[in-house]
């Protein structure tokens, strides 16, 4: 059994405010702030940088992301 503590949304919810990069099931990363987390573990990402491989491609303000199409989110200290 998982502790309370290990589960995935509850580690996910104390990064919040702090840098993740966040692939996307179709190759695509995003680099940003993570300033909301739900239940359904999709992000709101400030100062956003969107990848396709290791080439940058974009740059957002604010970005919406749907946790069912995450395939993993790193989190950075």
């Amino acid at each position: 059994m998982v502790e309370p503590s290990k589960k995935p949304l509850n580690v996910l919810v104390r990064y919040r405010n702090a840098v993740v990069r966040i692939k996307l099931k179709n190759d695509y990363e995003y680099v940003g702030r993570m300033m909301v987390c739900d239940n359904y573990m999709n992000l709101i990402l400030t100062d956003a940088d969107e990848y396709k491989g290791n080439d940058p491609t974009a740059h957002y303000g604010n970005i919406f992301i749907r946790g069912n199409n995450i395939l993993y989110i790193r989190l950075r200290s």
